[in-house]
């Protein structure tokens, strides 16, 4: 791991999720950019003193010097945004698989030089889009795969969040100091830290792609540097049309994503908030309300294959967080063993699902900067 030590939120959550199946071993880190947390973490987490090492060089230095049975099998970075994208190319110059969060890199050039080194090496890069780890957005994407509403029409898709409804960043909160940091977030805060899920939910469950958008981007705190708030337009290759909202600073929201999605036929919503259900809504039948659980033989197999549980025993967010670890290793011991993965063994976030996440930001501040209604989506 690089990143996520003591003074971290985030790694914890990676540690958790990867820990849950027992198929993957933290064996050493680089757990911090400061000497004395870094040491005082990987004791934490009983990693060896000659594993716990003080910067991501020398890590993936000292670990690709190792015999191919002791080294580790792939490299999970939990570094705010301006920091993915060096210890993620030295990984895979080290013949290293990577597992990233989200947005995968700082910029859109950055993502694709991580695509051009994938395709050169062959290794398997893992984004942490935890949502659509979940067992009944994977139900709700096999359900429009199988054309039971028809042609869809209409997406919307909204994050909202309150806890930037105020200057924050400016009163010790580290997680707001850097997500409102252009040199470390990126060219958008909200856009990049959760209406990046937004987008990619939306692909995911449709199969649809973004084509074109008509954004705007506010910054609602006074005093603030970057954005916090925004709405925008999409067109989608399916001839969908869309809607996306994403606002850290609706006061009293926790994580309150949510998405609708309408065809021909009926439709769906599904909330983060109460994520075992999905509810579905039928042109001329009552709507229905179809549940989580492990024993249902009504779900589709990318739904079973990521529950833990039968019915009636909520899984959250970590067992969704831990669906995406899973299936990447899943994917990764077939490729060590010469085996085949099944589909939904592959059903994780990959690197195109970075390289969109990464345009879609670009196509939003384009667009929120020009006085044109549409912006071509272009990778």
């Amino acid at each position: 791991m690089v990143g996520g030590g003591q003074d971290a939120f985030i790694g914890a959550i990676h540690r958790l999720a990867a820990n849950m199946d027992g198929l993957i071993e933290l064996s050493c880190g680089a757990l911090s950019i400061n000497p004395e947390i870094a040491v005082a973490s990987g004791k934490a987490l009983f990693l060896p003193d000659s594993r716990t090492y003080l910067t991501y060089e020398e890590m993936i230095n000292a670990e690709a010097k190792l015999p191919v049975e002791e080294r580790i099998d792939f490299v999970t970075i939990v570094t705010p945004n301006f920091a993915h994208f060096a210890p993620a190319m030295m990984a895979l110059d080290h013949g290293f698989n990577v597992v990233i969060e989200k947005p995968i890199t700082f910029s859109l050039e950055e993502a694709k030089l991580l695509k051009q080194k994938l395709d050169e090496t062959g290794l398997i890069l893992c984004l942490t889009h935890t949502y659509s780890g979940y067992p009944m957005v994977k139900q709700a994407k096999a359900m429009v795969a199988e054309g039971k509403f028809g042609e869809i029409r209409k997406i919307w898709v909204e994050y909202p969040q309150g806890w930037l409804s105020t200057l924050s960043e400016r009163e010790g909160n580290t997680q707001a100091a850097w997500r409102t940091d252009p040199k470390k977030a990126g060219k958008s805060s909200v856009m990049g830290d959760i209406g990046t899920h937004a987008a990619q939910l939306a692909e995911y469950i449709t199969g649809g792609k973004i084509t074109d958008i008509c954004a705007e981007l506010n910054t609602l705190v006074e005093g603030r540097v970057m954005d916090d708030d925004g709405a925008v337009l999409l067109k989608f290759d399916n001839g969908a049309k869309g809607v996306l909202m994403a606002s850290q600073v609706a006061a009293g929201e926790e994580n309150a994503l949510k998405i609708r999605v309408y065809g021909e036929k009926g439709g769906l919503e599904w909330l983060q908030h109460d994520p075992n259900t999905l509810i579905i809504k039928w042109l001329n039948e009552p709507t229905q309300i179809l549940r989580a659980g492990s024993n249902y033989n009504n779900l589709s197999s990318f739904a079973t294959h990521n529950c833990r549980t039968p019915g009636g025993h909520p899984e959250g967010y970590l067992e969704a967080f831990a669906n995406i670890y899973r299936n990447f290793a899943l994917t990764l011991s077939s490729k060590l063993e010469g085996k085949v993965p099944s589909p939904e063994m592959l059903d994780f976030p990959s690197i195109e699902d970075g390289l969109r996440g990464m345009a879609f930001i670009d196509s939003v501040v384009a667009s929120a900067q020009s006085e044109k209604k549409w912006t071509p989506y272009v990778l």
